[in-house]
């Protein structure tokens, strides 16, 4: 397996010329300040590990100190507190939040060594030329601006980014086939009577209320305009069967976190359920058969990014777009797609992967050896193949993205109206 990438040795001993992305300071001044240097990062569980971190500290010298937090407290404190933090790990859905506050800086993508690998679905809008944008907050749509100081969203690149992409994935329902005993094809299985009291969505209301019309439309229930945005009227609907679901005992439970969703499932108290990739992982690490089910109608999808706060300056600023660079370099991409996840820059992930890692999760062919997660847990045996397939095939069959509609504060009323109902 290539170790190619950044190292700190690298850096000191060539200053900028290592990156190429930005003016840093002369390496030996850089050599005595990096050790002093700490940045600030908060996102959700799902990419702030520890691992990258104490990776960073190895690589590249300075300190990443990490809080991870639910999507609502991510988003609650991008938009309100712009000082407790350097960089803000975070879903498209929750930049179109956050930008209009102003807490964060758009960034050159000049200073990004990777730039032009980064995937299409992050610049055009389309995983290849003749894709179809989906539905939904697509991360093209908020991902750029005309400048340094834009306080708008750019129809098109401009070299100007609001985040820097680094993760996404085609999210669809987990299952337990153990317990079930029969195919499972659409997403109106989750409102499945069959399944009463052992189903289960997320408690986010711009996530679950994308899950939820996934199943209304499927039912034939409600033909959405546009499910990323919907009307009063729409929304009214949609929480309307979901509320009936509710009261007729179809669900065992809500969940906002990770481990909350790993320990319904792992538990059989839940056989069908919105879940995250990493949660199947960890859910298939105990020896417990869990799919991440592949669906005729198609996967919600999300992506995330890094964004700078506006306060971050100097130095730290420097050591940022570095942090960046490293990001997008390979090895923390090899690491996410070991959980099921995509890298911005797959590209450079490979060098980070056996050829039976990199064709299992990547190319959707059969293992040729035992596929591990990044833990070293076993995921799966010689001669078998990912929920899914490919890349391609995946990303390729998105149906939404997860999304922030021009109705999103009554939308959100009515969500905690279903959720305390």
């Amino acid at each position: 397996m290539s170790k190619t990438g950044y190292t700190r040795r690298s850096i000191l001993k060539t200053g900028a010329a290592a990156l190429g992305a930005s003016a840093f300071p002369a390496p030996m001044i850089w050599a005595q300040e990096i050790k002093n240097i700490t940045l600030r990062q908060f996102g959700t569980g799902v990419s702030n590990l520890n691992d990258v971190a104490n990776k960073v500290k190895e690589d590249l010298g300075f300190t990443l100190e990490m809080t991870a937090l639910d999507s609502d407290a991510v988003t609650q404190r991008a938009a309100t507190q712009p000082d407790s933090f350097d960089i803000a790990d975070i879903e498209y859905w929750i930049c179109k939040k956050v930008w209009p506050t102003g807490n964060l800086q758009a960034m050159d993508t000049s200073k990004i060594k990777n730039y032009d690998k980064i995937v299409g679905i992050f610049k055009s809008g389309k995983l290849t030329p003749e894709s179809v944008i989906a539905q939904g907050t697509a991360p093209s749509t908020v991902g750029f601006v005309e400048g340094p100081g834009g306080t708008t969203f750019a129809d098109q690149e401009t070299g100007w980014m609001t985040l820097i992409p680094t993760i996404y994935n085609a999210d669809t329902l987990g299952i337990r086939p153990d317990l079930i005993g029969r195919p499972i094809e659409s997403w109106t299985e989750l409102l499945n009577p069959e399944f009463k009291g052992k189903a289960s969505i997320l408690d986010i209301s711009s996530i679950g209320i994308m899950d939820m019309a996934m199943v209304c439309e499927a039912m034939g229930e409600i033909q959405y305009g546009d499910k990323g945005n919907m009307t009063r009227e729409e929304i009214d609907k949609t929480m309307a069967i979901f509320t009936e679901a509710k009261k007729n005992g179809q669900f065992r439970a809500f969940w906002k976190t990770f481990d909350e969703s790993v320990n319904l499932m792992a538990s059989g108290e839940v056989v069908i359920q919105s879940m995250w990739s990493p949660a199947i992982t960890a859910v298939k690490s105990r020896g417990i058969d869990c799919v991440y089910q592949p669906l005729k109608e198609g996967y919600r999808s999300w992506g995330g990014g890094l964004g700078l706060s506006k306060s971050l300056s100097g130095m730290e600023l420097d050591a940022a777009y570095e942090y960046i660079n490293w990001y997008l370099s390979g090895w923390v991409g090899g690491y996410l797609m070991r959980q099921g996840y995509y890298s911005a820059v797959p590209e450079t992930s490979k060098d980070f992967m056996s050829d039976n890692e990199w064709g299992y999760w990547f190319e959707g062919k059969p293992a040729t050896d035992v596929i591990t997660s990044p833990t070293g847990d076993k995921l799966a045996e010689a001669g078998e193949t990912r929920d899914g397939g490919s890349f391609y095939d995946r990303m390729g069959h998105v149906a939404c993205w997860n999304a922030v509609m021009d109705e999103n504060q009554y939308m959100v009323r009515k969500w905690n109206e279903f959720i305390a109902s």
